[in-house]
């Protein structure tokens, strides 16, 4: 089934892509709720949301069957919610909040409900994480646990927003409804991709520091650090202090992932000249 998630969240993250050269040639803004924007930025995040949780939950003790289940209703809610934003994107039309119509509130509620889905993966993952896992390093385990409190404290903000849209809407302010909702997006974006992060600088320690004391050091280190950025912009955000845009920060974020994923890659290859490679616990 691992296979199954992989081809989907690259499929996802190529459709995506794929409207990024939409928005190049058919042109139109950048933000807004009516936007190219929307299909490229969700689509990359969640092709990526759903390659990370199909790799890092293997670091999760759950049950084969009980982890398919999870992994397969992240997944299908991701690719409905995808499907539902790329439709009102081509129908030039809002997707969240927007109840002109009976199609139009009809995908406003199902993106909503799907929203609830993802939050409720993101709960059991997150606690189940926090069980007992001798046969993971303890490194790997730091690493997991706050990539998954991190990724449940985005899901919150992000459902928080879809709350706050959804009062305004129902209280005849739908335009009002967009504002109050993006004014958390920094927020929900700087703590979205950390479950990939941590875990991923754990598993490159792994290869090359010797000591797991060294290893557990690193990640401790870069967590405590990586939840103090997360906290400060989430605090200044709450208080409506914008430090970056959420596009600055889902940048940001992608620039660390490829600039840690190029790390590991050229390092790999300079350990694997002078000596041979330490164990894999897989990736």
């Amino acid at each position: 089934m691992v296979r199954l998630w992989y081809a989907i969240g690259l499929a996802l993250i190529l459709a995506g892509l794929f409207h990024l050269g939409v928005l190049a040639i058919d042109g139109g803004p950048w933000e807004g709720p009516v936007s190219w924007r929307k299909p490229f930025t969700f689509g990359v995040s969640f092709g990526l949301s759903v390659l990370t949780l199909a790799w890092v939950a293997r670091f999760v003790p759950l049950r084969g069957r009980t982890r398919n289940v999870l992994l397969g209703g992240f997944t299908g809610a991701a690719v409905t919610e995808y499907a539902l934003i790329t439709l009102q994107a081509w129908r030039g039309v809002p997707s969240h909040f927007n109840m002109a119509s009976t199609v139009d509130s009809l995908v406003s509620r199902s993106l909503a409900a799907g929203g609830g889905s993802l939050v409720v993966v993101a709960i059991w993952l997150t606690v189940a994480s926090f069980r007992p896992n001798p046969g993971v390093s303890p490194s790997m385990r730091l690493a997991v646990r706050a990539g998954f409190a991190t990724l449940l404290a985005s899901m919150l903000f992000g459902a928080v927003m879809i709350a706050r849209g959804v009062i305004e809407v129902y209280s005849g302010s739908q335009q009002l409804a967009y504002t109050v909702a993006t004014s958390l997006k920094p927020a929900h974006a700087v703590l979205m991709h950390g479950v990939l992060l941590l875990p991923a600088l754990a598993w490159l320690a792994e290869r090359l520091l010797a000591t797991e004391t060294a290893r557990l050091r690193l990640v401790r280190q870069a967590a405590c650090t990586y939840v103090a950025i997360a906290a400060l912009v989430s605090a200044l955000t709450v208080a409506g202090i914008t430090l970056v845009g959420p596009s600055t920060a889902s940048v940001l974020c992608a620039g660390a992932i490829s600039a840690l994923a190029i790390t590991a890659l050229t390092l790999r290859k300079a350990a694997a000249r002078g000596r041979p490679p330490l164990r894999s616990t897989g990736i």
